[in-house]
């Protein structure tokens, strides 16, 4: 997401999104949660962490009047969030470059527009589980693979309500189930609320102060 996708006519990132504005805003914060899920590192680009209209343009200050606005001060809440998770969990950039750091989980999910993929550090706890809905639908009941028996926290809900979602989730994780799936020996069965991105860890999430 660099300066060359949001100037020279290409619209701004929220300005390329389709939908009404209550969707144009949850497919940025899915699109930024598969950015930061997906191993590489990130760049976030003048005016998108809180969607500006406007595409950028050097010769003016960006439009930070806009997070006088509830929707856009919710996507810049989500973006300071987002930032402190992918801080806070090792698994999702300790191993950006090595095979070792990345495995699918579901790619061929056509069907219901998800992908689901593992992220994993050094340690054997260091794991997180993504998933993106790219539809506007709630997928309730979707079962998933995971490879380790334990609690799977949520750790990271792209739909929550403090970010301007609906507020669909799963009410902090769950037990894995000894329901074999995906090539995995254990399964959860999750919701995954549209046009958004839900992060599960193996280990218990660490609750930042600074967030707040």
């Amino acid at each position: 997401l660099s300066h060359d996708e949001v100037v020279h006519g290409k619209s701004s990132l929220i300005g390329k999104m389709p939908g009404d504005d209550w969707q144009k805003f949850a497919n940025v914060r899915a699109t930024l949660s598969f950015m930061y899920g997906h191993p590489g590192k990130k760049l976030l680009f003048m005016g998108g962490e809180f969607g500006q209209w406007d595409e950028w343009n050097f010769d003016k200050s960006l439009d930070w009047h806009l997070v006088d606005y509830d929707m856009h001060k919710q996507l810049q809440l989500f973006n300071k969030n987002l930032n402190h998770v992918y801080r806070n969990n090792k698994a999702l950039y300790e191993n950006d470059y090595i095979w070792s750091g990345f495995e699918w989980i579901n790619c061929n999910d056509s069907e219901n527009s998800v992908v689901s993929f593992l992220r994993k550090g050094n340690e054997e706890d260091e794991v997180v589980l993504v998933v993106v809905n790219f539809t506007p639908v709630v997928r309730n009941d979707y079962r998933i693979g995971v490879p380790k028996h334990c609690h799977w926290y949520e750790i990271f809900n792209s739909d929550a309500e403090e970010f301007g979602g609906s507020g669909t989730g799963n009410l902090g994780g769950f037990w894995s189930e000894s329901v074999p799936w995906n090539n995995q020996q254990f399964s959860l069965n999750i919701t995954i609320p549209p046009l958004a991105a839900v992060y599960f860890s193996a280990k218990a999430p660490i609750y930042d102060t600074e967030k707040y």
